[in-house]
């Protein structure tokens, strides 16, 4: 006996191919990849004791499982979901498709905007004074601004320096710019689980590259022991940049609203 087998059938199992591969790459980085094969081994076992052995008990008990489970696992891996979900839709690819029927309104990033963000940089970079400045984009980051304090000022060179000063209290946590000004510094940002970071970068890279994971913000890290400028971005390290690679960074990627 043959199943007819047609070219909607090979796209549904293309389909369903990426969609576990992506599923698994999700879960290898969240460290959660023994808990994915736990649950596809349990869905195989259902799908041969209901479909294949037609056991009417035990296939019962595991649909009623199945069905609860389903609820017990958005609750268990909700940070996953709410991750690849952003993915997603954060994928380059998505956002060339999305453009196509959408009219853009963004305005310019002008020089007075992105200059003295580089100058500030450079200036602690010489000077070894540690500092974390995340730049939202796309997604809102109210709820990092919260964990700070509210500033709500205009960009400022000097601001920003003496705002990481190392007798500031505010200079361990993070400066989040928003729509060209300065919301808030002191916040607390997540910090990225990633297996891949080298050893040598410290906690506020780990924290540049969580929120760059969780959003689509961009995060400037100048480092404390060696005052080297980093950026994470799109949950990648750009490492020891220049001034002027810096500024192409911010200026190409049109980072601030």
């Amino acid at each position: 006996m043959f199943f007819p087998f047609g070219i909607k059938d090979v796209i549904d199992i293309v389909l369903v191919a990426l969609m576990l591969y992506y599923i698994y790459r999700v879960m290898k980085e969240s460290r959660s990849l023994n808990i994915f094969i736990g649950i596809m081994l349990f869905v195989i076992l259902w799908l041969i004791v209901s479909q294949v052995l037609e056991m009417r008990l035990l296939g019962g008990i595991l649909d009623k499982l199945v069905s609860v489970g389903v609820i017990g696992l958005i609750v268990l891996f909700q940070e996953d979901i709410r991750h690849f979900l952003y993915s997603l839709g954060a994928h380059r690819k998505v956002k060339n498709i999305i453009k196509l029927f959408t009219r853009a309104n963004k305005e310019e990033v002008d020089k007075e905007t992105i200059m003295p963000i580089v100058m500030a940089c450079m200036s602690m970079s010489r000077g070894k004074v540690g500092a974390l400045i995340v730049i939202e984009r796309g997604v809102m980051l109210e709820d990092i601004v919260e964990t700070g304090d509210l500033i709500d000022a205009r960009i400022n060179q000097r601001l920003i320096e003496n705002i990481f000063f190392k007798n500031s209290p505010l200079h361990d946590g993070a400066m989040v710019i928003s729509k060209q000004r300065i919301k808030a510094a002191g916040c607390i940002l997540p910090v990225s689980h990633k297996q891949d970071i080298p050893k040598e970068l410290g906690l506020r890279h780990r924290a540049a590259m969580g929120i760059s994971q969780d959003s689509d913000a961009l995060a400037i890290i100048v480092s404390e022991e060696t005052g080297r400028i980093s950026v994470a971005m799109h949950g990648e390290f750009q490492l020891r940049l220049s001034a002027e690679q810096l500024e192409s960074i911010l200026t190409k990627e049109m980072v601030l609203s």
